[in-house]
């Protein structure tokens, strides 16, 4: 694996452990990085401040999926630079049908709900769900409940903690929000008996990224569409690391052919470069929002709609969804391989892998760490489990390299 030439020049006068030092008494706590200081960035490759570079093989958590500063991506935000940057929801603008219009078409669905956030996203999802229940359902006032999975992660808010298992990101921030029932990902049985007429939605991720990249069995999403539309109640896929490229489909529940009620799209919808996120809906369900009932003086904005636009201008002709789906393949085999040589299970659906490694080799924090010396970035999650999710402009040269790499720092 060869990285490319240089970035750009100048470095920082200032060194990697300098700048790891001035954060801590001026930032919150909150995250516990790697160690590694970035200040460039081109395709998928990023440098330090001492001017190292390393393959990223976690790309923001999907929201690179397009690489780093991809040349389509810089180009239309430029552009909008130079003509508009925001107006507010108070006035119209000129980028936001055609964004909407592109976002709906592109997703089978009908209408665009635009946020920033995913957290946002999945907040206003619940309240779109809330909303259509007591309004077309007609679930009694303050009764309406939303059925989620165990393993969940769809962020971090009061409300999403709510119903979260992860005891790091739930204790310490009650009393939480009632109205949600959780039951075991990947059991329909358990769902169905969850469900009844109070029930406005079931959300779920149809891959679990945060859990582990969690695959459920082949027909649990058509299960679940099934018994959605049985009962009445909506089907909420929270595809905002799973969503635009990332499992070899435009979305992953492409796979099994489902088109749920509501989606909620984020990350690889900016770019890389803003925070855009999206509620997409059938004309039914959003359509029981009024003026004032929700908002977001940034949501939609025009250079998030400029960015985005470009954004499905890439997955359009499905080049990122195909590269995504012959290199899973290369990714498998690869993580085969390693199977029983510090490997103990793997899971990959397209770019994206959730790692298990065999604990007598170390956390997944201490393999990132020696993943890290090889010059490959990536994340762990849940004790020793690691995470690789590369931007879909990855070659296979490069992703074989990070294949090597973790085979060395498994030995």
């Amino acid at each position: 694996m060869t990285a490319p030439a240089r970035i750009a020049p100048p470095r920082s006068p200032r060194s990697s452990s300098d700048l790891i030092q001035a954060e801590r008494p001026v930032l919150a706590h909150n995250y516990h990085p790697l160690p590694v200081v970035i200040a460039r960035a081109e395709g998928v490759w990023v440098e330090d401040v001492e001017g190292r570079r390393y393959l990223d093989m976690l790309a923001g958590y999907s929201a690179l999926n397009f690489g780093h500063r991809h040349p389509a991506l810089i180009e239309a935000a430029h552009r909008q630079l130079d003509r508009l940057t925001l107006t507010s929801r108070a006035f119209h603008h000129d980028r936001l049908a055609d964004f909407a219009a592109r976002l709906a078409h592109l997703t089978g669905l009908d209408m665009v709900l635009p946020m920033n956030t995913g957290a946002e996203a999945v907040e206003s999802g619940i309240k779109v769900a809330r909303k259509w229940a007591y309004d077309v359902k007609g679930v009694p006032a303050d009764r309406a409940t939303i059925v989620v999975a165990a393993g969940n992660f769809h962020g971090r808010t009061t409300t999403i903690v709510s119903f979260s298992d992860d005891d790091t990101a739930r204790t310490g921030f009650g009393p939480f929000t009632p109205g949600f029932r959780v039951v075991p990902y990947n059991d329909l049985a358990a769902l169905e008996a969850a469900v009844d007429d109070t029930t406005a939605a079931v959300l779920i991720e149809p891959i679990q990224g945060e859990a582990g990249v969690l695959i459920p069995d082949d027909g649990y999403l058509t299960g679940v569409r099934d018994l959605t539309r049985r009962t009445g109640c909506l089907l909420i896929a929270d595809e905002i690391q799973s969503g635009l490229g990332r499992t070899g489909r435009t979305l992953a529940v492409d796979h099994e052919s489902v088109v749920p009620d509501v989606l909620l799209l984020g990350k690889a919808l900016g770019g890389g470069i803003v925070p855009v996120s999206a509620v997409v809906a059938r004309r039914d369900v959003m359509s029981v929002l009024g003026p004032g009932q929700h908002g977001s003086t940034f949501g939609g904005n025009p250079l998030a709609a400029a960015v985005g636009s470009a954004v499905i201008d890439l997955l359009a002709t499905g080049e990122f969804q195909r590269h995504a789906a012959d290199l899973g393949d290369v990714l498998h085999t690869g993580l085969a391989a390693l199977t029983g040589k510090g490997v103990t299970g793997f899971r990959t659906r397209g770019l994206w892998a959730g790692i298990d490694i065999d604990p007598a080799l170390g956390t997944g924090r201490a393999i990132s760490e020696r993943l890290l010396k090889e010059g490959i970035l990536v994340k762990d999650t849940h004790g020793s489990t690691i995470r690789l999710a590369p931007p879909l402009t990855i070659t296979r040269e490069e992703l074989e390299g990070a294949l090597e790499a973790l085979e060395r720092a498994l030995s």
